[in-house]
């Protein structure tokens, strides 16, 4: 691949991991900071209802959730950048067969780490 389209890629790869930066902080500000009862609007000394402190659990559990697959995919962007960085050249190619990455799947997926066959045959294996 040319060096001005690893530029491209790592400049896409350095956006996607600012902005999933913002969410984390986002759901951290949101989930883990406030309390049940400041969370739900409820400023009272009274405790919730059992069925308003479950519903508050999931929303937290749920957010905290996303934040976790989000930072899995900043993981592979770093791992992407380094490839990149490196100048080894094994930036879009394929980690299970080696073979370069469509640029059309790269540029969707800028962090991607398998052809779509190969992607496939994984995705099968997590069944």
């Amino acid at each position: 691949m040319e060096k001005k389209d690893m530029k491209v890629y790592r400049e896409m790869l350095l956006k996607k991991k600012a902005e999933l930066a913002r969410g984390i902080e986002h759901i951290a500000n949101d989930t883990l900071k406030a309390s049940g009862r400041d969370a739900g609007g409820d400023l009272s000394a009274y405790s919730l209802h059992m069925a308003d402190m479950a519903t508050d659990n999931y929303d937290r559990e749920f957010a905290l959730n996303l934040a976790e697959n989000e930072q899995k995919v900043m993981h592979r962007i770093d791992a992407a950048v380094e490839k990149i960085d490196a100048g080894t050249g094994v930036y879009g190619d394929c980690e299970a067969c080696g073979k370069k990455i469509a640029k059309a799947r790269l540029k969707v997926v800028p962090y991607v780490e398998y052809c779509v066959p190969c992607q496939e045959q994984q995705e099968k294996k997590r069944r």
